[in-house]
This record gives C-alpha cells, sequence and structure tokens, in this order.
C-alpha cells in the first residue's frame, strides 16, 4: 500500500485533541464579549485621555483608573480577537484583575467617596455604566473557562 493510498480522518478545526469540542475565543458567546470589550476599551480610553487633557489635577486618581481599566479592557479584546491557549489563559488572568479592581475601587468610592472628586470608570461597582464593568469579567471568565482546549 502506497503513502498517497492510505486515507486519514480530516481534522476538524472545530476539534481539539481527543475529539472534545473545541471554542474559539472570539465566537458564538465570544463574539459579544469582544464586541463589548471593544465599545468598553473606547469608552473608558476617550474618558479617560479628555479627563486627563481637560483636567487632570481635579482627580488624577480617577483619570489614572479610568486609564487603566482602559488597558486592561483593550487588552481582554485583543486576547479574544487573537484566540489560543495562551491568549485565553492571558485574558482569565485580565478578567480575574479586572473584577479585582472593580470590586476594590467600587467599594473605595462607596466608602470613601472624598478620595473621588470624580468618578471612575469602576467608582459604584460601574454603576454608571449600568453595572456592565462588574458583569463582564465574570462572564468573561465564565466564557473564557468554558473554552478551554483540554
Amino acid at each position: 500500500m502506497r503513502d498517497t493510498d492510505r486515507t486519514e480522518a480530516p481534522v476538524s478545526p472545530d476539534t481539539a485533541p481527543g475529539g472534545k469540542q473545541r471554542f474559539e475565543l472570539g465566537t458564538g458567546p465570544g463574539r459579544l464579549l469582544v464586541w463589548f470589550y471593544g465599545v468598553f476599551t473606547v469608552a473608558a480610553a476617550s474618558r479617560a485621555i479628555v479627563e486627563m487633557i481637560m483636567d487632570f489635577g481635579k482627580a488624577p486618581l480617577a483619570y489614572t483608573l479610568s486609564a487603566v481599566a482602559a488597558l486592561v479592557y483593550g487588552f481582554i479584546t485583543y486576547s479574544l480577537v487573537r484566540g489560543g491557549e495562551k491568549a485565553r489563559r492571558a485574558a482569565l488572568v485580565c478578567c480575574a484583575g479586572e473584577l479585582a479592581g472593580v470590586l476594590v475601587v467600587g467599594t473605595w468610592t462607596l466608602l470613601e467617596p472624598s478620595a473621588f472628586p470624580d468618578s471612575t470608570v469602576w467608582s459604584g461597582f460601574g454603576m454608571g455604566y449600568l453595572f456592565i464593568p462588574v458583569i463582564l469579567p465574570v462572564t468573561g471568565m465564565i466564557w473564557l473557562r468554558r473554552a478551554r482546549n483540554d
């Protein structure tokens, strides 16, 4: 039997080794996450840039935290679009960090409002953004754990 006569089972891009279903990070529900993270990247970055240019001295901590939020959102967006196991793990770590940031800043803004003369994206757990900043990382972590390629 020649090598050319052998037929091998086609490898489906939808299955991981072992025949398990493989998820692409930016497909299905991941596509919605990419959209939300993309919108929040633009929103947080735009807000931070305008606030820093217009009156950085008014609330430097709040404006810097909004810029940090924009960087985190941007990295998660990039990771979801890029795909792959390494990107999935990086996005998962960033989502956990984002959730920690939202919880710390949200609590801090409620306990010591004088520390924040102006709000951040994460103030009051994202109250100004319909609480999406606290819901998004939880949803992201659920999707990223489900999308794990075993």
